[in-house]
């Protein structure tokens, strides 16, 4: 049995330094995830003027109500989505011209739906190359608020950022969505606000945010329940055990509920208060699974498809063609590699039984691409990565944790 001590959630650790920073007072952020994404985000809002003391287990954030403390800032939001999303939002909140770049990567993840809402509601945001994708210049005076119409079908992290802005508006917001992915990420936010003072309501499909900004508190983060999927794959398939402590009964992260989808091809799954337990039982059935509201363990389930006794489909992931990579081709090309039959649609794949075959995974700088083949690497000597350090972006320490996994569940 293996106990594995996952770093905190990525999701969560982005929203609460978004929070933080707008909070009134001092916030500290306990077990923060230290990784590319989250050093990046912390280092934008230094870029901004906000004060970031950063402990090995502790981040403390000097909230700033009324916006950014420098008028003027230029922001390099690295690799992360919720960077480069957040953060422009976050300063249209305040006074002052503030520039966003981002990596060739992020730069190709779009951005508009985002834009033209914030446009809707006053701001003045100019992107400067391509419409809707970076760089981009807030020249921000603060924003009203009012209402709003919303697509949120790529991404729900267009509304997660309205919905942290609400607050800091002068009136408050409602945010009308009409279409909306992985919706459990958006109940994070809420229950997070919800955390720093501030209730969220709901009308149909239109949230609504008062006005009146958050207050300061300590919060905790939970482990990363995306990252957590790869160990418990490596249990499923493998007919090993794996806890991860952190992450039971009452969990904010929706990727969580991939352990369901391991116990229909069945696993046995435990799900305490405090922890949850994977044991895999040396059998995986095939299933059709809608993976909508978990589209991030999508690649998860792909790598592990082939030692199932029967096809795995995969339904209603379009939204995982504009991630970091397109991700359900980039699983259906490296699943072809390793000498398995694979079928793809525009939003579903369908992956058949097989014995995958060495070889050299293609990873398009995608950390979950790498995660998730590494999982298939436990049944299949001779898999290498063509960047395997791209898990900086989320796990820095990976590769490393996963070489003690395979000590305790392979030998």
């Amino acid at each position: 049995m293996a106990l594995v001590d996952i770093p905190g959630s990525k999701s969560i650790t982005a929203r609460a330094l978004f929070l933080a920073a707008a909070a009134d007072g001092v916030t500290t952020l306990q077990r923060p995830l230290r990784s590319d994404d989250t050093e990046g985000f912390a280092e934008g809002l230094v870029r901004l003027g906000y004060r970031v003391g950063r402990t090995p287990d502790a981040w403390q954030v000097d909230g700033r109500p009324e916006g950014p403390a420098v008028t003027e800032a230029d922001v390099y939001c690295r690799d992360g989505a919720t960077t480069s999303r957040f953060l422009p939002t976050l300063a249209a909140a305040g006074h002052g011209t503030y520039r966003f770049d981002a990596s060739p990567q992020m730069r190709r993840r779009p951005l508009l739906p985002l834009t033209r809402a914030l446009r809707d509601l006053g701001v003045d945001l100019r992107h400067e190359q391509a419409e809707g994708h970076h760089p981009l210049t807030v020249t921000a005076h603060g924003v009203d608020g009012g209402e709003v119409t919303l697509d949120a079908g790529q991404s729900s992290q267009y509304l997660t950022a309205l919905l942290l802005l609400g607050p800091l508006t002068r009136t408050g917001l409602r945010i009308t969505v009409t279409d909306l992915v992985s919706a459990p990420y958006v109940e994070i936010t809420i229950a997070m606000m919800r955390a720093f003072g501030v209730e969220v309501g709901r009308e149909g499909n239109t949230y609504v945010v008062p006005p009146g900004g958050y207050r300061a508190t300590t919060y905790p983060i939970e482990p990363d329940a995306s990252t957590a999927s790869y160990f418990f794959a490596a249990a499923a398939v493998t007919g090993g055990e794996v806890t991860v402590p952190g992450l039971g009964r009452g969990a904010l992260q929706g990727d969580l509920g991939f352990v369901d989808v391991l116990r229909r091809m069945g696993a046995r799954v435990d799900i305490a208060a405090d922890r949850t337990t994977v044991t895999g039982t040396g059998e995986l059935h095939g299933l059709t699974v809608d993976m909508r509201d978990i589209s991030d363990t999508m690649p998860t389930l792909a790598a592990i498809a082939p030692f199932a006794s029967g096809p795995v489909r995969i339904e209603n992931v379009a939204n995982t063609r504009v991630k970091e990579c397109d991700r359900l081709d980039a699983c259906a090309e490296n699943l072809r590699r390793l000498g398995v039959e694979v079928t793809t649609g525009p939003d579903w794949i369908e992956i058949r039984p097989g014995t995958p075959e060495a070889a050299d995974i293609k990873t398009y700088g995608d950390h979950r691409i790498v995660m998730s083949f590494a999982v298939t690497g436990l049944r299949t000597l001779g898999i290498s990565f063509d960047d395997p350090g791209c898990v900086r972006k989320t796990f820095p320490g990976f590769h490393e944790a996963f070489v003690e996994l395979r000590k305790d569940i392979v030998g």
